[in-house]
């Protein structure tokens, strides 16, 4: 008999009982198991004891500053975090991306729509990108070199020439491997959009921008002056470095 499939560990991290007892239910419905923290030290706790497989977060915890949170959680982990906010000014869930979360939803929201943003979430940690799915060629074993980087798309790690290991979140993974494999083509937002599936993107706001900025600090040498990842203006942007495939 084939082995029963381990369920995916949520982490609720919000200081509404309501809404936590109204996602517990949502998501062990779904056959997720689910952790609850009302507050930053709570997360933290759990996170320790507990390593979950994903983080949703209320950005407003109280007197608590929801985004020096997820600043605290890219410090020690790289577990994929989904911001749920109530808050409306776009500055926020920029400024969350940029920091490192995953995703983010507007209260008032539906717990369906909840459980099928996770879903979206956890499935590009699990497997390779749509644009790389669509690729006549297997990731196994594959490697590329540019600038001074290695990335290795069977280990989905980035790593310098000097064999240090350049943490990523998930998105800025996916969207590294989505211009190597594209080097010299101009891509627009909508075209990014388009091979970065999985995620809700809006051409509304500044997720893709926000993204592309947290790249550019990882991998560039002066972030403000990008070499790697250019700006077409009025386009979109470009990976304008040589790319090598490596031999096995």
């Amino acid at each position: 008999m084939p082995k029963a499939e381990v369920a995916r560990h949520i982490l609720i991290v919000d200081d509404e009982e309501a809404v936590r007892t109204l996602l517990r239910a949502c998501l062990e419905m779904d056959g997720f198991r689910v952790s609850e923290a009302k507050n930053g030290n709570e997360m933290m706790a759990a996170l320790r004891a507990d390593a979950p497989d994903l983080i949703t977060l209320d950005l407003g915890l109280g007197r608590e500053n929801g985004l020096e949170l997820v600043r605290q959680v890219r410090a020690e982990r790289n577990v994929p975090i989904v911001m749920i906010t109530g808050r409306s000014d776009t500055i926020d869930r920029v400024v969350g991306l940029e920091l490192g979360a995953d995703d983010y939803i507007g209260k008032p929201f539906h717990v369906r729509e909840v459980s099928a943003r996770i879903r979206a979430v956890l499935r590009r940690i699990q497997g390779p990108t749509t644009a790389t799915a669509a690729d006549s060629t297997s990731a196994a074993d594959e490697r590329y070199a540019f600038e001074t980087w290695i990335l290795d798309l069977s280990r989905r790690q980035l790593q310098s020439a000097a064999g240090v290991v350049q943490d990523l979140t998930t998105a800025e993974y996916n969207m590294l491997e989505m211009f190597v494999r594209r080097p010299s083509r101009v891509l627009s937002r909508d075209n990014i959009m388009d091979l970065l599936k999985g995620h809700d993107w809006s051409p509304f706001d500044r997720s893709i921008d926000a993204l592309i900025v947290r790249l550019r600090r990882k991998i560039e040498p002066t972030p403000e002056t990008p070499r790697m990842i250019k700006t077409v203006r009025g386009v979109g942007y470009v990976f304008s470095s040589d790319v090598r495939k490596l031999s096995v």
